[in-house]
């Protein structure tokens, strides 16, 4: 029905637009505690809240990748053997 080329624009093309919308999502508590402190110390708390979350998914890819690295390693080593 679609030949390759029309799946591949129109996915583009639907990435494009879900990019290029403005993201404002943030919770009511957060938003109003950072509109109200001048002294900018909850702001930096909750970027460091924010960096801290984003760590642990590439800590576990980390770990994950190296467990199936080193089990497939093992393999190979008991494969020669």
């Amino acid at each position: 029905m679609f030949t390759k080329l029309t799946k591949s624009v129109f996915l583009s093309s639907f990435f494009f637009v879900l990019s290029s919308i403005e993201g404002t999502a943030q919770c009511a508590m957060c938003r109003a505690v950072l509109e109200t402190e001048e002294s900018g110390l909850p702001a930096e708390a909750v970027n460091d809240g924010i960096v801290y979350l984003m760590a642990f998914p590439y800590i576990l890819l980390i770990v994950v990748g190296t467990v199936i690295y080193r089990i497939i390693k093992g393999k190979k080593k008991k494969s020669k053997a």
